[in-house]
Formats: structure tokens, C-alpha cells, sequence
């Protein structure tokens, strides 16, 4: 039986913790993609918009999914969008997403 030295020992446990951690994130899309697949949503985050999310935009927000919109929610300033209306999202379209943790 052959045994591991120390730097592959710790390579291989480096490489558990990094494959631990793509599956602890399932949202596959980029900050950028996410936000291109909510344009249909436009309208309804725009800052003090009194309209609602249209059927395409909740289409859209159903077809991103919770964690990339949280992505969204919590990565950097957008212009033109209101991180609070984007996070209520989710119950103007009837979906059944858990509340974006805000960090």
C-alpha cells in the first residue's frame, strides 16, 4: 500500500474543500448572465416603480432560480435597480423561493 506525502495529502484535501464548495453554490449563471435573464423584470425594480412584475418577468425570475437571484441581491451596486424591490420578486411572482440571505 503506497502513502501519500504530506503535499499530496494536503492537495487532495484542498481539492475536496473546493469540489465541497461549487456544490454548496448552485447558482451556475454569472453575476452578468443573471442579471441579462432579468431584463424582462426591468420595469418592476426599477427604483420607487409602482409596477408590478409582468408574466415574462416572473417566467424569467422562475427560470433563474433563488440562488442566482440572491447572487443579484447581494453583489454590486446596479444602476437602476432597487435591491429591495428585486428581492420581493419572489412574492409578487408566487414562487416558492426561501428570502435571499442579505450579507
Amino acid at each position: 500500500m503506497k502513502h501519500f506525502s504530506s503535499k499530496a495529502m494536503s492537495l487532495m484535501l484542498i481539492m475536496t474543500a473546493l469540489m465541497a464548495q461549487v456544490e454548496s453554490t448552485p447558482c451556475t449563471s454569472t453575476f452578468f448572465s443573471a442579471l441579462v435573464q432579468l431584463i424582462p423584470c426591468r420595469s418592476a425594480i426599477a427604483p420607487f416603480s409602482p409596477i408590478p412584475p409582468s408574466d415574462s418577468c416572473c417566467n424569467a425570475l422562475k427560470a433563474l432560480g433563488q440562488p442566482c437571484l440572491c447572487v443579484l441581491v447581494n453583489g454590486p451596486p446596479i444602476a437602476g435597480v432597487d435591491r429591495s424591490m428585486a428581492s420581493q420578486l419572489p412574492d409578487k411572482c408566487t414562487t416558492d423561493f426561501e428570502p435571499c440571505e442579505i450579507i
